[in-house]
């Protein structure tokens, strides 16, 4: 995965999560609809973090992989 997938998909998750603060109701936050939409908003924080960590590691892996060549 290269670094603009891994930027679109963030992207992506962010509208996500905008989309899904719009459905949340404020007088029942955590009722009907809203609780759905509330796991959306965590789903996709954690789809976030997921690809965050990706990344590092992919930078920690290239970075590893350059000591090893010298």
């Amino acid at each position: 995965m290269n670094k603009k997938l891994i930027f679109i998909l963030i992207g992506i998750a962010l509208l996500l999560i905008i989309y899904n603060a719009t459905l949340i109701s404020t007088s029942a936050p955590f009722e009907g609809e809203s609780i759905v939409a509330i796991i959306g908003i965590v789903a996709a924080l954690s789809a976030i973090v997921l690809l965050l960590i990706y990344w590092t590691s992919k930078k920690i892996q290239q970075s590893l992989d350059e000591e090893d060549k010298k």
